[in-house]
């Protein structure tokens, strides 16, 4: 069974592995993690799954894309897609 874990915890599994230390990114980081929890959510996911320990890899990719939009990177990541779907059945 997937182990229960808060947002908090998340975020700070989110902020280790993308080496983002402090607390002065914490809503920006937050704020993408929401989105990207809303986004699986819509696609089918569980809250099962979204709120377990489980999901700290695809939210960290999520939130990575998203982090990275302002660089030119206009889309989710083709593995974020194909892990929602795996995530989702």
């Amino acid at each position: 069974m997937d182990e229960k874990i808060t947002e908090e915890q998340q975020l700070e599994e989110i902020k280790k592995a993308m080496n983002i230390e402090g607390d002065y990114q914490n809503d920006t980081v937050m704020l993408h993690m929401r989105e990207v929890k809303e986004y699986l959510r819509d696609a089918g996911v569980s809250d099962r799954i979204l709120d377990s320990e489980r999901a700290v890899g695809i939210l960290t990719r999520g939130v990575s894309d998203l982090w990275n939009y302002g660089s030119g990177n206009t889309s989710l990541s083709s593995y974020f897609k194909e892990r929602a779907v795996q995530l989702a059945l």
